[in-house]
């Protein structure tokens, strides 16, 4: 396990308290309704679900969601939650290596796994991530903004120009995490070399990048 999954296995008991935030709750409303009617009716692969937060945003209206990550800490939890009956399904995985699902989804998710991705290796990861799901399917990314005063602050950048933040867990345990915050023209570069039709909303702490993969 790399630094990263440990980093989430020893924080999956806390993650979800981040979107507890007051500042980032009218945003998060927003963001909820806009994935709900994006995924209504839709096979959903989700990538790196965590505990299951957006799994359970998602869920209700999809046809199904198929979600995914490397941790059984943050499953366990995930699988613990409600959701409408055969409507979700929970696989351990990597997310840079889908389980082959026959390209059985017509959309993918994942929400706030990019910033995660080293920049070397982004495009591979989105090629792969790409190429699981139907061809022309949905694929939509979440991940943070960087607000001044609220985001946790960035501890270094490498010379590939990743970033960097330390982070404290409950248990006094301090770890560095590769958090990168791309700009959206550099968003839409990356999602135009595996499909069409890019788009980011900008929200004041998050963005949601959307294109349709090649058919």
């Amino acid at each position: 396990m790399d630094k990263l999954a440990a980093y989430y296995a020893l924080r999956a008991a806390e993650y979800e308290r981040i979107y507890a935030r007051p500042e980032r709750q009218a945003e998060l409303a927003v963001v909820k309704a806009r994935l709900r009617k994006m995924f209504a009716g839709r096979k959903v692969l989700e990538l790196a679900c965590g505990t299951g937060y957006w799994t359970e945003v998602i869920a209700p209206g999809a046809a199904y969601v198929t979600a995914v990550d490397i941790n059984e800490e943050v499953l366990r939890i995930a699988r613990s939650k409600s959701y409408a009956e055969y409507r979700v399904s929970f696989v351990q995985g990597d997310c840079y290596a889908p389980p082959d699902t026959d390209r059985s989804h017509d959309a993918l998710f994942a929400g706030f796994w990019w910033s995660h991705v080293l920049l070397s290796g982004l495009d591979n990861f989105i090629g792969n991530a790409t190429r699981s799901v139907a061809p022309g399917a949905l694929i939509a990314f979440l991940d943070n903004s960087y607000v001044e005063g609220t985001s946790t602050a960035i501890s270094r950048r490498d010379e590939e120009g990743n970033s960097y933040q330390l982070r404290t867990l409950e248990d006094g345990s301090r770890h560095e995490v590769l958090k990168n915050f791309p700009a959206e023209g550099e968003l839409i570069q990356r999602a135009s070399k595996h499909g069409w039709g890019a788009n980011v909303e900008l929200f004041q702490h998050y963005w949601l990048l959307t294109w349709w993969a090649p058919k």
